[in-house]
């Protein structure tokens, strides 16, 4: 593939970006001394100042970057001057274990390690320990270990950013969640992660100006916002976690327009006190995604939040997959609830059987795409990266089906179908039906092994604050909408659910206890 075909490179876009824009405010924040800002011509700058840093450290292209931080200017710009570099980057989760950490940076091959001193200082300093293939260490802020960054960056005096990128080379790895077992690399190019960012622009019902608060982690799919937003000239608000009340109070205060968080984050926000006291006027879209939605609670998002919803599906090899826009979540049309929407303008999808023959249309196959934002491959997985991109197409492992008008409805997992007497049974046609229920607020279903019917569907329900309901209400109310086959075998009400570090229900977590020691295995 040669330059005519790639494009430009995302380092290339948010150049022009920062240099279309040069007086509007790029980010805002809380910081221990007060509200801070930078601008557009601030932010190119400090990227630049950071690229000087890097090259004054002898750092060639192609140096491995790993970042570990909260929602932070600092560590955002640290990654970006990496890219504009022809460096490659991977994000750390801040919630990360050591030894998912540790695993990250050795499958990474990681050379320069950037980390918030403060909150992960101690960390680092292990890190660099543990991992001798680290050869510098810079932090934001005071640290018993590497080079404090800021310090760096004035010893370098002026400078902005510069593009040495090449749009052909491999640029961004993006490690799975981890919630089917160990964690990969998902590698993609300048211009692959440029489709991407290319994409949202397209198809995300972003408002003309966005004022977008950074709730969720930016080491995911919330992280992916910011350069469409800067595309647009529009501010991107950090907060350095979710906190629903503190989030309810800057979308009143300061006018939040857009936000993306995740079904279980929106559960919350429902529950919490004062939300009905809440001006939410300002908010254009709210954007969720990484796991399905309970229909019931979308309905009762949008007759208390607001007409202002919009899905979006992918996964970390590809992304976005498909979007269902604001327009879509219609009371009119309530089937739609259930879909992630229609395929974005990139993206080209088919429906396969075991065989990767197209299914018939209505029924389910497995979601298969190709587009230019799909990845690469696995790092260092060859023979996996063959099997998930087999005959050119990106096996998502979701399965889905289409109506007639070409939305999609994912159906579950294909991991997570539960085969129980000889039946096939998807967990998320029971989630929906005991989501219903009002005393309910979160609910998964997983299968456990069971002498007679080899899995038995088990539904692990947290209700809402003070609620109760009967478990052979739940069941019943099943039998009576799906089927004996679909009804659970067993219901648990638990505290709180178990959650991934991006904050989705950790079902590998939930079937450990039932597994274990079982020939078969979690994941």
């Amino acid at each position: 593939m040669n330059l005519t075909q790639t494009g430009p490179g995302v380092s290339a876009l948010l150049q022009r970006a920062l240099a279309r824009y040069p007086d509007r405010i790029a980010f805002r924040w809380d910081g221990v001394g007060g509200p801070g800002e930078l601008s557009y011509r601030a932010t190119a700058e400090a990227i630049g100042r950071i690229q000087a840093v890097y090259a004054a450290a002898g750092l060639p292209r192609g140096t491995r970057v790993a970042v570990l931080a909260a929602n932070q200017v600092e560590a955002w710009c640290a990654g970006q001057a990496a890219l504009a570099s022809g460096m490659v980057t991977t994000a750390l989760h801040q919630l990360g274990s050591l030894d998912d950490h540790l695993f990250q940076l050795q499958d990474f091959s990681a050379e320069v390690l950037v980390a918030d001193g403060g909150s992960f200082g101690a960390r680092a300093a292990e890190l660099a320990q543990r991992h001798p293939g680290l050869k510098q260490v810079y932090t934001l802020g005071a640290a018993d270990v590497g080079t404090h960054l800021a310090q760096a960056m004035d010893r370098v005096g002026h400078a902005t950013m510069q593009d040495l990128s090449d749009a052909r080379e491999l640029a961004v790895i993006n490690y799975t969640g981890g919630t089917t077992g160990r964690s990969k690399g998902a590698m993609r190019t300048q211009a692959g992660y440029a489709a991407m960012v290319i994409e949202k622009l397209s198809d995300f019902d972003l408002p003309d100006t966005p004022h977008y608060l950074a709730a969720a982690p930016m080491t995911h799919v919330a992280g992916t916002v910011v350069q469409p937003v800067l595309m647009r000239g529009g501010t991107i608000r950090l907060m350095a976690g979710f906190q629903p009340g503190r989030l309810l109070e800057l979308i009143e205060r300061e006018r939040i327009n857009v936000t993306l968080l995740v079904p279980t984050m929106i559960y919350t926000l429902l529950d919490h006190p004062a939300l009905d006291a809440t001006d939410l006027s300002s908010l254009h879209t709210l954007m969720y995604g990484a796991s399905p939605m309970s229909p019931t609670r979308l309905v009762e998002g949008l007759a208390r939040i607001g007409p202002v919803f919009a899905q979006l599906y992918g996964q970390t090899e590809g992304y976005p997959i498909s979007f269902l826009k604001r327009s879509d979540h219609d009371a009119r049309l309530p089937e739609l609830f259930s879909s992630c929407g229609l395929p974005t303008a990139g993206s080209q999808v088919v429906l396969l059987d075991e065989d990767d023959q197209p299914v018939r249309p209505g029924e389910v196959g497995e979601l298969c795409v190709r587009s230019r934002q799909v990845l690469e491959g696995y790092l260092n997985q060859p023979e996996l990266s063959a099997a998930t991109l087999k005959n050119g197409w990106l096996h998502t492992g979701d399965m889905a089906r289409a109506d007639e008008r070409g939305y999609l409805y994912i159906v579950d997992r294909k991991k997570d179908m539960i085969v129980s007497g000889g039946f096939n049974v998807y967990p998320r046609d029971v989630e929906d039906v005991i989501s219903g229920h009002p005393a309910v607020a979160m609910v998964a279903v997983i299968g456990v092994p069971d002498a007679k019917w080899g899995e038995a569907v088990t539904a692990m329900v947290q209700l809402k604050p003070g609620a109760t309901v009967d478990a052979e209400q739940l069941v019943a109310m099943v039998r009576d909408k799906k089927g004996k086959v679909q009804a659970p075998k067993h219901i648990q009400f638990i505290s709180e659910m178990p959650r991934t570090a991006v904050g989705k229900i950790d079902k590998k977590v939930l079937r450990a206890p039932f597994w274990a020691g079982q020939a078969r295995q979690v994941g």
